[in-house]
């Protein structure tokens, strides 16, 4: 009878031996495992909130992107993207829109980028897809935001061309009635040439006496020289004495000889002398 008991007290010891190797073989188990979700929960909570993060920059760098009026006067200069500005308006314009274009490329890249990494990763969470798709909406509409911005760029370009020939036209339209103003004709000749020529005349007197030399009033243009009196404002006229037989007033001009054989005619008032077009100048 003992030694039935002790063998009976020794099987149950081995059970419970047994039993306690189990029971911490599954409690370990437990905490390995209990360990390795923990990790991976830390893990994929790390992973979340690095993606969180880059949406933000990428949201940020949307925002940043100013499109409308200012989009052309206020971008933000760049260090990664070097360029040397064009020297007229429009080139400058279409630059800037070129580097905005870039800015939205670079950050779509970036959206791209971090979807394909979260679904590698097994990040499927669904406020995490929503704020993705928002950001590639976003991105869209500041595309479409440049596409009529590049649009309204060339359509002014072609308002200004036309605006710039229109006033090329004008300037020029001004500048032939300047000159037209500004310019006389005239003819110097003693007295036989200017009535053989037909541009003076004899008048006044009393029986063929008395009477003075006139201009005819007659325009022979082939006898006649034009002068810009913008742009010259002094006639030599090759003789020892000159008189200005047209009615150009006197205070307008001095007539003075320079030599023995010229004569020099200056204008000094040219708005005043050019008011009569036809200057007959008198040799003797």
């Amino acid at each position: 009878m003992r030694r039935t008991g002790v063998f009976v007290l020794g099987v149950i010891a081995v059970l419970l031996l047994a039993a306690t190797a189990v029971s911490y073989s599954k409690y370990r188990k437990s905490v390995a495992d209990y360990q390795q979700a923990t990790a991976q929960q830390e893990d994929m909570r790390g992973r979340y909130d690095r993606a969180v993060s880059e949406i933000v920059m990428i949201q940020d760098s949307l925002n940043a992107i100013v499109l409308g009026e200012e989009a052309v006067r206020n971008l933000p200069a760049r260090n990664d993207v070097e360029v040397q500005a064009p020297g007229t308006l429009h080139d400058q314009v279409l630059t800037r829109i070129a580097t905005l274009k870039s800015a939205i490329e670079r950050t779509k890249e970036r959206i791209e980028v971090l979807d394909t990494r979260l679904k590698r990763n097994g990040v499927k969470i669904a406020g995490m897809e929503r704020m993705i798709a928002g950001l590639r909406k976003s991105a869209l509409a500041k595309e479409e935001q440049i596409a009529s911005l590049t649009t309204q760029v060339d359509t002014l370009q072609t308002r200004v061309a036309g605006l710039n020939t229109e006033v090329e036209v004008q300037h020029q339209v001004l500048t032939e009635k300047q000159t037209e103003l500004a310019t006389i004709f005239y003819t110097i000749g003693s007295k036989k040439q200017l009535k053989e020529a037909g541009i003076v005349e004899s008048k006044g007197g009393v029986l063929g006496l008395g009477k003075t030399l006139k201009p005819s009033g007659v325009f022979v243009e082939s006898a006649y020289k034009p002068l810009n009196t913008d742009q010259e404002m002094v006639i030599q006229i090759p003789a020892e004495k000159a008189q200005v037989l047209s009615a150009q007033p006197v205070s307008s001009y001095v007539l003075q000889p320079i030599s023995k054989d010229m004569v020099e005619l200056r204008i000094v008032d040219a708005k005043a002398f050019r008011k009569i077009k036809q200057l007959v100048i008198l040799t003797t």
